[in-house]
């Protein structure tokens, strides 16, 4: 019934721009704490960002001043504006959200499906 589905994934060169947005569905009031993750092929997930429901923002030191998380919580969609791209960000990118509430929701917590993206000439 609720459910994060992740888009804007692809393949980038060194030094461009991408966009990547996480759509929350379903019957859903509101939500505490949101963040993006990432995995490179055999190496462990890893935090990226997140954002509190009041704004509050925190990042990776080794996105730090390159990444920016955002949310629009009328529509429960979370962005990660990313910048200056290295071939290092190359991974599957994962939207988190925890603190769901909405019909017949008191706490959930939910991962998205991941979105490729590969930093490359």
């Amino acid at each position: 019934q609720v459910q994060l589905v992740e888009s804007g994934g692809g393949l980038v060169q060194p030094g461009g721009s991408l966009r990547l947005t996480c759509a929350a569905s379903g019957s859903i009031f509101s939500i505490d704490f949101q963040a993006w993750y990432r995995q490179a092929p055999g190496k462990q997930r890893e935090w990226v960002a997140s954002i509190t429901s009041g704004g509050s923002t925190n990042y990776a030191d080794s996105v730090k001043g390159r990444f920016t998380i955002s949310r629009d919580n009328a529509k429960n969609t979370v962005s990660l504006q990313m910048s200056s791209l290295k071939s290092e960000d190359t991974a599957v990118y994962f939207c988190y959200a925890q603190g769901i509430r909405g019909s017949g929701i008191y706490d959930a917590a939910l991962w998205g499906q991941g979105t490729q993206v590969t930093v490359s000439s």
